[in-house]
């Protein structure tokens, strides 16, 4: 009996030590997980806001383009309208570097210590620093704000290697260029810091080669960054207790081989200084490095996760169950020894009794078999019933859950048209202020030619009267097309969100609904093609027709597209030959060039909560959605033709005129 026992015990052990591994590896994949999307996210936050200070950094450009020869006081005046301080803290200085010739030295430090138009006085202080001999210098010449950046005034980066190479690729190539990790002058702490320039061109002249880009120079916007006051923009302070985030710069992009980190390229740790504290202990497989482009230069961010409230180790619960299963296993043992014991005694009774009343015994055990048969047949009943009402009652939780994330994912969708109308309306207002400035410029400059010498020559009018038409040219396009892409934001969002029936036109609805979608589908590289003859007018939902696009959008650029850098969507649609007998019908087809499915991921596609994506972003609500609208509110019919490698084709038929809802019948029953 107590080998029993033992074997028991035996078996509950090797169970508890599976389920303590298993318990083990899940918690280390979900700690991994959390880890890399927490990365992921620095990363791409990081991108974002250096993005937004290279944009606010070309609108710069934008202003020496449109006026030729900008004085100290539009440069302040234009970089003060921008409220850097309260828009754009991160930065430490906005800079115009002037490219000066050798022998114009002199009248041009003469000019700019003479220079009162902002400051009286001018700036008799004023020198070139430091002294070299050269044939080009690029001279720091604007500097907002002045205060704190005193020390970069009249600074010559042609005598500096790292700001001369940047000067001079950025002239070369035409691009926003990046320095190296650098000690700015203006800084007396010694923090890492970076400059992001953009080569300014003589406004009209050719600079379609490297020759011609060269000739037409004629200085740098700049914008000076301290990494450190960049990086508490980005990350969240908590997080830094759970993580440490260090940057490297690699080198420029055209540099063949990257540099390895070094405490030389080292432009941020979100430990402090190397050396000053014991660094934390990294727990295994916590470590991740993203690559960042910053100006054409490459950034390394590496990352690493500390065990904590974040990030645990997973050592508790594994000892917890491993203490739990020990105990468990004994008491099987125990009670199984014990079973054993009992069921050796009842035989032996049983025996007695069958050589003293062997008759009686077996009518007994009869009856005693009935009952017991009787008791088991009530006891599987009772049984029955409690399953079925659980499993009705587990039954309507799951299709409640489903109806909740169904609901989720459409306002999902919805947000995510928002943040696409968003991207797309910041360059044509971007436009239309920074053309506003400048048309504001030369009206004032107009207005002074005109009041110093009380006439105007036919020429200089007839030059501003065409400055003014362009850039008023600008301003109506910029502006019709803010109001074209918030004109099909308004219609989409009011359509997905109503889902009423109305008449439409089929190819308004997929452009304005594609149009809520260019910039997902830009920064994804992704090509679209709209072939959809006009005139395909519909009496259906609008609505469903744009929220079955939205979620195949959606799921291409989720899946179709993964690993590769670009890809193609094309969306045709054509009226079908009519059936006597029968409503017009079209078909709608959507197909991209990617990576097509395998034939058991085709199979399950429109099962609910199937993703090949699950814990990445994916629901496996999307297509199961699709199919319920194309079936359920459009009446109609999807297939799917796909092959990995292949790409895949969705192909939709429905009605041109949608069947009657039982909804609406009792909606138009209950109308007075």
């Amino acid at each position: 009996m107590r080998i029993h026992g033992y074997l028991a015990f035996l078996l509950g052990l090797c169970v508890t030590v599976w389920v303590c591994l298993f318990v083990a590896d899940a918690q280390q994949q979900i700690v991994r997980t959390n880890f890399q999307r927490d990365a992921d996210k620095i990363a791409r936050d990081t991108s974002i806001r250096l993005q937004t200070y290279f944009d606010m950094l070309l609108s710069i450009k934008g202003l020496a383009a449109v006026q030729h020869d900008v004085t100290r006081v539009q440069f302040s005046r234009y970089v003060r309208e921008l409220h850097l301080t309260e828009r754009y803290p991160g930065f430490q200085a906005i800079q115009f570097v002037r490219v000066v010739p050798a022998e114009d030295l002199p009248r041009y430090t003469a000019a700019i210590k003479s220079d009162a138009t902002l400051v009286p006085g001018g700036y008799p202080q004023f020198n070139i620093h430091p002294a070299a001999a050269r044939d080009l210098h690029y001279i720091i010449e604007f500097n907002e704000p002045m205060a704190g950046n005193e020390n970069a005034f009249g600074l010559d980066l042609g005598a500096l290697p790292p700001h001369r190479r940047a000067l001079e690729l950025g002239r070369d190539i035409n691009r926003i260029v990046a320095t190296e990790r650098i000690t700015l002058v203006q800084d007396t702490s010694g923090q890492p810091g970076f400059v992001a320039r953009a080569p300014v061109y003589r406004p009209g002249a050719p600079i379609d080669t490297v020759e011609e880009r060269r000739a037409a120079l004629v200085g740098f916007v700049a914008i000076v960054f301290r990494v450190h006051n960049l990086m508490r923009e980005v990350v969240d302070t908590p997080l830094l207790a759970h993580m440490t985030i260090r940057i490297n710069d690699a080198g420029y992009q055209q540099d063949r081989t990257p540099a390895p980190p070094t405490l030389d390229n080292l432009m941020f740790d979100s430990a402090g200084k190397v050396g000053s504290a014991p660094r934390p202990a990294v727990l295994p497989g916590l470590t991740s490095d993203i690559g960042l482009d910053v100006g054409e230069r490459r950034w390394v961010m590496h990352f690493e996760g500390h065990a904590g409230t974040r990030y645990p180790d997973g050592s508790v619960y594994v000892t917890w169950i491993g203490a739990a299963g020990t105990l468990i296993s004994a008491l099987i043992a125990m009670l199984l020894v014990t079973a054993l014991k009992r069921r050796a005694l009842a035989e032996q009774l049983q025996r007695d009794i069958k050589v003293r009343e062997q008759a009686e015994a077996a009518l007994v055990e009869t009856q005693r078999g009935l009952e017991r048969s009787l008791d088991e047949v009530a006891a599987q009943k009772a049984s029955a019933e409690l399953a079925h009402r659980d499993l009705t009652l587990v039954l309507a939780t799951l299709k409640q859950a489903q109806n909740n994330l169904i609901t989720s994912e459409k306002m999902a969708s919805l947000g995510a048209l928002v943040a696409g109308i968003a991207h797309e309306l910041n360059t044509p207002i971007g436009n239309s202020l920074l053309t506003a400035s400048a048309l504001d410029d030369m009206v004032v400059a107009f207005e002074r030619q005109l009041a110093e010498s009380g006439g105007i020559k036919r020429s200089a009018l007839e030059l501003h009267l065409k400055d003014t038409r362009h850039a008023c040219s600008i301003l109506a396009g910029s502006l019709n097309r803010a109001a074209e892409l918030i004109t099909s934001f308004k219609q989409v969002a009011v359509d997905q969100t109503s889902g009423h029936r109305r008449r439409f036109d089929l190819a308004g609805v997929v452009r304005d609904t594609v149009a809520t979608y260019a910039a997902q589908l830009r920064r994804a590289n992704c090509e679209t093609t709209i072939d959809i003859p006009d005139m395909l007018e519909f009496d259906s939902y609008p609505g469903s027709v744009s929220q079955v696009l939205s979620n195949l959008i959606s799921n291409a650029l989720l899946h179709a597209f993964d690993g590769r850098h670009g890809g193609k969507l094309t969306i045709r649609a054509h009226e079908m030959e009519p059936v006597p007998g029968h409503e017009r019908q079209v078909t709608l087809e959507f197909s991209d060039d990617g990576v097509g499915m395998s034939p058991r991921t085709l199979h399950q596609i429109f099962d609910p909560f199937f993703t090949t994506k699950m814990g990445q972003g994916g629901s496996g609500l999307g297509m199961n959605i699709v199919y319920n609208i194309v079936t359920g509110v459009l009446r109609g019919t999807i297939s799917i033709q796909s092959e990995p490698e292949q790409g895949t084709t969705v192909t939709i038929v429905i009605p041109m005129v949608a069947p009657v809802r039982a909804v609406e019948n009792e909606e138009q029953t209950q109308l007075p």
